[in-house]
């Protein structure tokens, strides 16, 4: 096959609610590895989208508002190359995949959780940002960092 006809990697960012971090990690794939990733998110529940994570995300450029919180049962049948679970709730209860999907941990912060305390608007919007932010350098790693795993 042509290099320029390479499958997409299919990859599924798994978070426990599929509100705020999943959404931010699919999002990002979408915008800056689109070419090269075929993105979903879900979550071992579904909590709806986080409308401070579509706020930063929305700063940043990338329109999520249109994503829905979906539950990783409903994904089942779709043969993911990569499962990222991006917190230690998820990742503990990740499911078996079928076929060849390799699990892999990359934890990032809870911004709710974070922000539950926060004197302010701005100051919670902060932490949803730092996450963003970190969350947006992990996507620009990859497929790469995906294969260096082991």
């Amino acid at each position: 096959m042509p290099k320029d006809m390479t499958p997409k990697l299919k990859i599924l960012f798994l978070c426990t609610g599929n509100s705020c971090r999943s959404q931010m990690a699919e999002g990002w794939a979408r915008a800056l590895k689109g070419d090269v990733i075929e993105a979903y998110s879900a979550g071992i529940e579904t909590h709806g989208l986080n409308p401070k994570a579509v706020k930063v995300m929305a700063e940043a450029g990338v329109d999520v508002s249109g994503h829905r919180s979906e539950l990783v049962d409903d994904l089942m049948a779709v043969e993911f190359d990569y499962v990222v679970t991006v917190c230690g709730h998820a990742h503990e209860s990740c499911p078996m995949f079928p076929g060849q999907a390799k699990v892999i941990h990359v934890g990032f912060d809870d911004p709710p959780s974070l922000a539950k305390d926060a004197a302010t608007e701005e100051e919670a919007l902060n932490h949803y940002r730092r996450v963003r932010d970190e969350i947006r350098g992990f996507v620009e790693s990859l497929p790469k960092t995906l294969t260096e795993v082991r």
